[in-house]
């Protein structure tokens, strides 16, 4: 966890602890409120504030909003049926906040995983031309060239061992922590990590290093921005609709006999 994902925490468990200790505790009256507010704010003050900036930036209808108009009627509706039930409230506010720490924990972890990826990907191949070693591109190696891997170096395209013995290291790509031996014969894929001997290497394939590097640049950039994963306009669009929505039926609701 983060910096900031501790502090949640500490949010949460103290609210949690809060609102257990005020069940128990036989006040009444404002003192009963002023303490309740006391943990609503502990636990909300920030979606409040984000909910006010949005008003000020005419983005009324977000998430935060909802999640304000949502707490704050609770604590009015408890108010005007002078009921001292506020609990509502703070339990709403508590569980949605337990579920964005769950949600930041769970995109923190992805992002790590898809930025460790790139560590898999081979800068450069050894292709044998003319007797001579050159070091190009992986996307530049085309089918049945003879590349050669030195000691401590990727293999950056699949292909058959021609020449030589080593041992492969492939927890990277297979999560498999012992090495693999490997003789001349036998096939070998882009990515591991050659620990001993020297490889020759006749490639049988085409490198997709630069797709899947794009892929891992693009998803890494995107989740960054909050585009893949739930903190993004899409979601804050179904938030929306559920807040108009939401209104509306409040207002349809509030002028029918009975109401109001």
């Amino acid at each position: 966890m983060n910096r900031k994902q501790k502090k949640m925490l500490v949010r949460i468990v103290l609210a949690a602890a809060m609102v257990i200790c005020l069940g128990l505790l036989p006040v009444q009256g404002l003192l009963r409120l002023a303490l309740y507010l006391t943990t609503y704010l502990v636990i909300g003050y920030d979606i409040l504030r984000k909910a006010g900036r949005g008003i000020l930036n005419r983005q009324v209808f977000d998430e935060n909003f909802l999640m304000a108009v949502a707490t704050v009627g609770a604590f009015a509706l408890a108010i005007y049926t002078r009921s001292g039930d506020y609990t509502e409230a703070i339990a709403v506010m508590l569980f949605y906040q337990i579920g964005e720490l769950f949600q930041s924990y769970a995109v923190g972890k992805s992002r790590k995983n898809i930025s460790a990826l790139m560590d898999i990907r081979p800068d450069y191949a050894n292709v044998e031309r003319n007797g001579k070693l050159e070091q190009v591109d992986p996307d530049e190696v085309s089918i049945g060239s003879m590349i050669v891997v030195q000691p401590g170096e990727k293999v950056p395209l699949d292909g058959e061992v021609i020449e030589g013995s080593s041992t492969l290291n492939t927890s990277a790509l297979t999560g498999e922590s012992l090495p693999r031996e490997i003789q001349a014969g036998e096939a070998v894929i882009s990515g591991c990590i050659n620990m001993t001997g020297v490889l020759k290497i006749r490639t049988t394939k085409l490198s997709n290093c630069f797709r899947k590097g794009h892929r891992i640049r693009v998803t890494v950039t995107s989740s960054a921005k909050n585009f893949i994963f739930p903190n993004s306009n899409t979601r804050e669009g179904f938030a929306s609709a559920r807040t108009v929505v939401a209104q509306i039926s409040m207002g349809s609701c509030s002028t029918q006999p009975g109401w109001g």
